[in-house]
């Protein structure tokens, strides 16, 4: 029962909070705290595209699964990355909310319907799309990562726009109207020849683009496309305070004032948005990181890594305070068997 209702008590806060803390300190193990979410209903499906990505898997060696899919800002729009490297934007249909639920059997849950037979499934046409994509868009190599404009909205087209970044390719900014390349944005290796970037984040007023490489970050003026930015080294081999190897995945907090840089080698840290200075590092990952999140309230960091099957919720709010002057600080994550 005290972990049923730490699994509720975590999912009306949505990660935790300073009660479980507190239950860490008592010597309670925390992991009923963050077990579970709690939804009023289950998840109904409305809408599939699911031929779009068959009809063009047949240039894909390990079928055409998808890499990712991202809301718009303005919820109106989904963006979604395919391993037939293809960018594709849909429009959320009117009505949306209140359209009827599929009853197709792949999509019921089980017991919903009842299972048909082989000959029966060998037999029945594929269930057509009711979500087409507006646009597509092909960078012509593997997509590293893409992200959204933070400001788009569908009422202003100069902000409907999209950063991409892909193997052997510069950062593009694309128009999410028409799926054309507006500019882009190149980054330079040690030896001045082009290097791609592994992954992107805008600063939360879109002015910045800030891309991980290796071994460094660079941050690009939204306004200035080409070759100019400042780079920031994120490690060097006599210095304690960085973090090693290709920068893989970052995100802002919500104000803007600090983002977060994680590396393949499980590398973590937090930077000042304003000066790039490395404020805080933390470690507990086992793999490389792949995903870096801040709680809307920018107090709480969560990070995913490959090869590991624990996300990790830190807990950052004195420790940011107590780190904007001298040298970062470290933190290790705690609660791992």
């Amino acid at each position: 029962m005290e972990e049923d209702d730490g699994a509720e008590r975590s999912a009306a806060t949505g990660y935790g909070g300073e009660e479980a803390q507190e239950q860490g300190q008592a010597g309670t193990s925390t992991a009923a705290w963050y077990s579970a979410y709690v939804f009023p209903h289950e998840a109904e499906p409305l809408y599939r595209a699911t031929q779009e990505y068959a009809s063009y898997g047949s240039s894909c060696p390990n079928t055409n699964f998808l890499k990712g899919v991202k809301w718009s800002p303005d919820g109106a729009c989904l963006l979604t990355a395919s391993d037939d490297n293809w960018l594709r934007l849909y429009d959320l249909p009117r009505g949306c909310h209140v359209a009827g639920r599929l009853t197709d059997p792949d999509l019921l849950p089980a017991g919903a319907a009842p299972a048909a037979s082989a000959s029966d499934s060998a037999s029945a046409a594929p269930p057509p799309d009711n979500l087409q994509p507006a646009l597509r868009m092909s960078p012509g190599e593997t997509v590293y990562d893409y992200c959204w404009f933070p400001r788009m909205t569908g009422a202003d087209p100069v902000t409907c726009c999209l950063a991409s970044t892909s193997r052997g390719q510069p950062i593009h900014l694309w128009d999410a109207c028409s799926g054309s390349i507006r500019c882009s944005y190149r980054g330079y290796n040690d030896a001045d020849e082009p290097t791609a970037a592994y992954c992107l984040a805008f600063s939360p007023d879109g002015g910045r683009l800030v891309a991980g490489y290796n071994k460094s970050l660079y941050v690009f003026d939204v306004a200035r496309p080409g070759r100019e930015y400042k780079r920031v080294v994120t490690y060097k081999r006599k210095q304690a305070e960085s973090i090693s190897g290709i920068v893989s995945c970052l995100a802002f907090s919500p104000t803007g004032d600090v983002f977060a840089a994680g590396t393949y080698t499980g590398g973590l840290g937090v930077f000042d948005a304003l000066t790039s200075e490395l404020v805080l590092l933390l470690s507990g990952n086992k793999g490389g990181l792949t995903q870096v999140m801040f709680s809307p309230d920018g107090n709480y960091l969560f990070t995913g890594a490959r090869q590991d099957d624990q996300m990790f919720c830190w807990d950052i709010r004195q420790t940011l305070r107590r780190s904007c002057c001298g040298a970062p600080r470290t933190m290790r994550g705690w609660g791992r068997p």
